[in-house]
C-alpha cells in the first residue's frame, strides 16, 4: 500500500508555527511529522504528514480543519511516496560514525577502524538502526557509559532493528543478551549483523509481539533493558517493561523527541523508576533510569 505526503509550502517561521500545529493535532498517534528546508535564498519550507494511503481521508480532513482556522491562506499538497527501500537508499555511502567508545560503521569503511575502537559493522538495509540517527547513537553512548559504572550480568534490546545496540553490548562484555523485534525481517536482519560482526554466541534473537512472549520470562529479568522505539509504545509499556527489570537494573530509552521527555519520565516513574540521566542529540533525547 502506499504511502502519502500531505504538505504546505511557505517560509520557515510559518513552517515551524505549522509543525507546532499538527503536532497538536496529531499528539502521540504514528504519523511523521516535520519540516524540510526546500530553498535558502526564497525562504521556501515545507511542513509535511506521512500515513499510509487508507489513512489520508481522515488525516486531511483533520489537516484542513486545523489550517482552515490558524491559517487560512494555506494550501494543502499532495504526493505519493514510491515503494522504494528507503531505508537503504538512504543510508548508502554514509560515514562511519562515532558514539562513546564504538565506531559504526559499513563494510566499505573497515579501514577507517582505529586502536581502541569497539567497531560494528552494519550496512544499511532493511532494519532501523545504523547509529547515523540521533537516537541510535545517543543508545551507544548511553550504553557505554551505563555498563562502565553498573553491574550488568543480562540484557534485552527490545525493538531491536539492525542488532546494532545488542551487539554493542556483547562487545563490551560476555553477557547474555536478548534481542526482540516485532518484525521478523528486523529479526533476521538482527541475527545476520550478529554473524557478520564474528558474534557466535550470547545474543538470542527472536520475534515477540509483545511481552506476552515466553522470550522474555525464559531469559529475564535483565539488569539492563534497552528500547529505541517510539515515545507512545515506551509510554504505554512501561509497566510490563519494568516488571522485566532485576533488582538495581537499568532501562536505556530512546526514540524520544525532546518535547515528549516529560510524559516517558512521568510514566517510568509511575512504574518506580527513578530518572537517572538524559542525553541530547539532534533534537531526540536518550534517558537512563533505574530501579532504586
Amino acid at each position: 500500500m502506499s504511502e502519502i505526503r500531505l504538505y504546505v509550502s511557505t517560509t520557515e517561521s510559518q513552517a515551524e508555527a505549522i509543525l507546532d500545529l499538527l503536532t497538536q493535532v496529531f499528539g502521540e498517534e504514528d504519523f511523521a511529522i516535520g519540516t524540510t528546508e526546500i530553498d535558502e535564498k526564497k525562504d521556501i519550507w515545507e511542513a509535511s504528514v506521512y500515513m499510509m494511503a487508507e489513512d489520508e481521508a481522515d488525516v486531511r480532513s483533520r489537516i484542513e480543519a486545523a489550517l482552515k482556522v490558524a491559517f487560512p491562506d494555506a494550501q494543502l499538497s499532495r504526493e505519493v511516496i514510491p515503494d522504494v527501500d528507503w531505508v537503504a537508499k538512504s543510508l548508502e555511502g554514509l560515514k562511519p560514525v562515532r558514539a562513546g567508545r564504538f565506531l559504526v560503521h559499513g563494510s566499505h569503511d573497515r579501514d577507517k577502524v582505529r586502536s581502541g575502537d569497539i567497531a560494528i559493522e552494519i550496512d544499511a538495509g532493511q532494519a532501523f538502526g545504523t547509529g547515523h540517527h540521533g537516537t541510535t547513537a545517543g543508545c551507544l553512548e548511553m550504553i557505554d557509559a551505563v555498563m562502565c559504572s553498573r553491574r550488568v550480568r543480562s540484557a534485552l534490546d527490545l525493538g531491536t532493528g539492525s542488532g546494532v545496540l545488542a551487539i554493542a553490548v556483547r562487545k563490551l562484555k560476555n553477557i547474555p543478551v536478548l534481542a526482540t523485534d516485532i518484525d521478523p525481517i528486523a529479526t533476521w536482519v538482527a541475527a545476520e549483523n550478529v554473524r557478520r560482526n564474528g558474534i557466535a554466541s550470547g545474543i538470542v534473537t527472536k520475534t515477540a509481539p509483545g511481552f506476552h512472549s515466553t522470550a522474555f520470562s525464559e531469559n529475564g529479568p535483565f539488569d539492563l533493558i534497552i528500547a529505541n522505539i517510539l515515545a507512545r509504545p515506551l509510554i504505554r509499556m512501561a509497566p510490563k517493561l519494568a516488571t522485566h527489570l532485576a533488582p538495581g537494573g537499568s532501562v536505556i530509552l530512546s526514540g524520544i523527541l525532546a518535547s515528549q521527555r516529560w510524559k516517558v519520565i512521568a510514566a517510568y516513574s509511575g512504574a518506580r523508576l527513578r530518572h537517572v540521566r538524559t542525553i541530547w542529540r539532534n533534537g531526540w533525547v536518550t534517558i537512563h533510569f533505574d530501579r532504586p
